[in-house]
């Protein structure tokens, strides 16, 4: 058997990362960023005021001020002002030059009411610079506003859009064909005769797919004996799949159709991992990635987390190849196992934030569904105790 590091590292190796394209900022949330974005204005542009008021000039005492002008958002006005004068503002509104501050309206007798008739400033402002929000002192020109690598979602693209950047350099979405393999597969809600399942394997798959931000070009089942899946390789291609992700048929068993069809194609190994243990792994001459994962459903996720969205990610140039992971107490021992790493889908509770616990679900594919992470078990001698630290990749 070799490691889970050592599948991955062997994955990772033949991945080939997508020539980045431009797109339009409005249109690249989900997509991963190929190359950093500096900002190309400084943010805010000008002074601009931070509340809907009246810009005053060296005000330090309650005062009746003459209001001069009327500044709405979006104004290119720059009244001069001398001491005494007030000028009514919007919040975003350039500041005059010679404003020192700015009053809000709570702060004066009528406020919004007194239109431009003199105002009364109950409360002086509370120093040089008061509700003013200076240039550049979010952004300036040049700086660094999101790095490369990272997956785009509506905060960065907002960002980046208020820095002065109408186009960003990513990458496509991955696309994939899913394919399970079993003659016992048959649609779900057709009725079963004897020795029949439901099909869910290609659902899952697919689903966990497109929550890694792939496309889905083709979902399909083939049976354990012929060709099928050349047949659906080559259907995959003609869809423009990079990947073909199979579960089932790369056991032990007599027919196991994807280990005995494509051989050439792919390698297959024992994986010291529980569980997922048989794992295959190739790429066509064409470059489409092809992965082998169990038919156990359960097997079949972990690993698809474990391997194919690595890969997915990789394709995209993401920095960050792993999950999100966490350190949590598990509220119920568990056997460890000397000879492999163990996978278990857990429910993290946070409802205490001083201690997130994680508890294991019910086996099977009910379990699954239950779960919202996985607890990584290392090899050990050693079982753990109800309230032993794991680690916990979370989905």
């Amino acid at each position: 058997m070799i490691g889970v590091a050592d599948h991955l590292a062997a994955v990772l190796a033949a991945v080939e990362p997508f020539a980045p394209e431009q797109r339009d900022v409005a249109a690249a949330r989900g997509r991963v960023l190929r190359h950093p974005v500096s900002a190309g204005v400084d943010v805010p542009a000008f002074d601009s005021s931070a509340m809907d008021g009246f810009a005053v000039r060296d005000l330090t005492a309650p005062a009746t001020l003459r209001v001069i002008a009327d500044l709405p958002a979006g104004t290119g006005l720059n009244p001069r002002m001398d001491a005494g004068d007030a000028v009514r503002i919007m919040t975003g509104a350039p500041v005059p030059t010679d404003a020192t501050a700015v009053v809000p309206f709570e702060e004066t007798e009528r406020g919004l009411a007194g239109g431009l008739d003199p105002v009364t400033v109950l409360v002086p402002p509370r120093g040089p610079g008061a509700h003013i929000r200076r240039r550049g002192s979010d952004v300036r020109a040049g700086d660094l506003v999101v790095p490369a690598g990272v997956r785009l979602n509506a905060a960065r693209i907002g960002a980046i859009a208020a820095s002065g950047i109408g186009t960003v350099s990513v990458s496509r979405a991955a696309r994939v064909a899913v394919v399970s393999t079993g003659s016992e597969l048959i649609a779900p809600g057709v009725g079963l005769r004897r020795g029949q399942i439901p099909e869910s394997n290609s659902v899952l798959l697919a689903g966990l797919a497109e929550e890694a931000g792939a496309e889905v070009v083709l979902r399909t089942s083939v049976g354990d004996e012929g060709e099928g899946p050349r047949r659906a390789i080559a259907a995959a291609e003609a869809a423009g799949a990079d990947v073909v992700v199979f579960s089932g048929g790369v056991s032990a068993g007599a027919y196991e159709v994807v280990k005995n069809t494509l051989g050439d194609l792919m390698r297959f190994e024992r994986v010291r991992m529980q569980p997922g243990k048989p794992q295959g792994f190739g790429r066509t001459p064409g470059g489409i990635l092809l992965f082998g994962l169990p038919g156990n459903p359960v097997s079949a996720a972990v690993s698809f987390e474990l391997f194919a969205r690595p890969a997915l990610r990789a394709l995209e140039g993401e920095a960050d190849l792993g999950g999100e992971a966490v350190r949590v107490a598990l509220t119920a021992g568990r056997r460890a196992r000397p000879d492999r790493v163990q996978y278990v889908p857990v429910r993290v509770d946070r409802s205490d934030p001083a201690r997130w616990t994680a508890t294991p679900t019910a086996h099977g594919t009910r379990g699954l569904g239950d779960a919202d992470g996985l607890a990584v078990i290392p090899p050990s001698d050693d079982d753990l105790v109800a309230g032993d630290l794991v680690t916990v990749t979370r989905w």
